[in-house]
């Protein structure tokens, strides 16, 4: 039998926009026996987690803690928000502002969506429409994902409090931050935000199974009494518990919460801003490297046309015909590279899902790591005779020494 060659033993790469790489201390972290659940160390990490949660999301409010993923804590944050009969506006940019929105409307909750499809941005136009046709202010709190995970697109939502303040409405504004919250710049306070929604998998660092609530003292008191509210969703004792079980509604995930500790400690470390900055740089690189792949070939495209609307934690892409799965198998097979799968953009029984990707810069990332990728996804192309424009690792790399230069002035 002839030798056949393949790159990808070794360490592998998880490139997919969560669960996102765990970083060392983290996994050091929660190797360890379990706890005393009933005092002692436990409760001292738990009560070092609150303080630092608060600072990653920028609020000096409420938070909460949920043994659930993403989709938990958007139930989460719907129970406590809403009673049954209530009217949500939801703002969808992708797959996942449908899926708040479904997991809304299951509830019981009356939806208003307004839908700007894959690849455009909000349109504050149309929100600002919306809301001044409810005269009567039924709508209670209006939904929208801050990144969302399957478009990359990025919503502005300093600018969309501004519409509910120059309108005079009074819904609460309730953000998803699954896909950004460590991220992309985030300031709960600062840009009046009452309810944010979060999980563990991405840029917090940790494996599946948290989901994190921080919720406004106004949002607090608009939804006391909500009868979608059940004892483990409600946020009540989970933020203000006079026992310690009650932040968990019993038994404490403390393997979980160890690495939460470890993974918040990290970004304490590092800085929020510098954080921020990090993720900047990273996706700065991506998008470079994917605009010169595109100069080869009309097909390669990233989903969202201007670098304003982007995540920094996530870029959507099309590579065009089949060669999005081609490229994402040689990659994982032959290199040891995981490229995340196109979701949303297509139905997987539909010919055309097979031309979307998607590329994460999440987490614990640095320069090596995101132009591994970058060089992976280029040799893979030359490999596989998908046109392309040349230097696209070049441009990546120049992108990056020069947000770097930047960061130094």
């Amino acid at each position: 039998m002839s030798p056949s060659l393949s790159l990808a033993n070794g360490r592998s790469y998880l490139a997919i926009p969560g669960p996102s790489v765990m970083p060392d201390r983290v996994l050091r972290a929660m190797h360890r026996a379990g706890p005393n659940i009933y005092g002692g160390e436990i409760h001292d990490v738990v009560a070092g987690i609150w303080p630092r949660l608060k600072a990653v999301a920028g609020t000096s409010q409420n938070s909460a803690i949920y043994i659930a993923n993403g989709h938990g804590t958007w139930e989460a944050a719907n129970c406590n928000i809403f009673s049954k009969g209530d009217k949500a506006l939801v703002l969808a940019v992708g797959r996942f502002g449908i899926g708040w929105s479904e997991s809304a409307r299951a509830l019981g909750v009356d939806v208003e969506l307004l839908d700007f499809g894959k690849s455009s941005p909000v349109d504050l136009g149309r929100v600002e429409a919306a809301l001044r046709a409810d005269k009567d202010h039924k709508i209670k709190a209006l939904l929208t994902t801050q990144v969302d995970t399957s478009s990359s697109i990025k919503t502005d939502i300093a600018s969309l409090r501004g519409v509910l303040d120059a309108v005079g409405h009074p819904a609460l504004l309730a953000v998803d931050c699954i896909a950004s919250i460590g991220c992309d710049e985030y300031r709960m306070d600062d840009w009046g935000v009452d309810v944010t929604v979060a999980a563990s998998q991405k840029g917090l660092m940790t494996p599946p199974g948290l989901g994190v609530l921080w919720f406004s003292d106004r949002a607090r008191e608009r939804c006391r009494g909500n009868d979608l509210r059940t004892p483990y969703w409600d946020w009540e004792p989970r933020a203000n518990g006079t026992e310690f079980w009650q932040y968990f509604n019993g038994t404490a995930p403390t393997h979980h919460l160890y690495g939460l500790a470890e993974a918040l400690l990290m970004l304490e470390e590092e800085g929020m801003a510098n954080v921020w900055a990090r993720h900047r740089a990273l996706a700065g690189a991506v998008w470079a490297a994917f605009e010169v792949w595109s100069k080869g070939n009309p097909a390669i495209a990233m989903n969202v046309a201007n670098a304003r609307d982007r995540g920094c934690s996530v870029t959507a892409a099309r590579i065009g015909g089949n060669d999005a799965t081609r490229l994402r198998e040689w990659c994982e097979t032959q290199a040891g590279v995981t490229l995340g799968i196109g979701l949303g953009m297509a139905l997987p029984g539909d010919a055309a899902w097979h031309g979307f990707l998607r590329v994460a810069h999440m987490g614990h990332v640095n320069a090596h790591m995101t132009l591994g990728v970058l060089a992976v996804m280029e040799a893979g192309m030359q490999a596989l005779d998908i046109a392309h424009g040349e230097g696209g690792v070049l441009a990546a790399t120049k992108a990056l020494s020069s947000a770097w230069v930047q960061g130094q002035a």
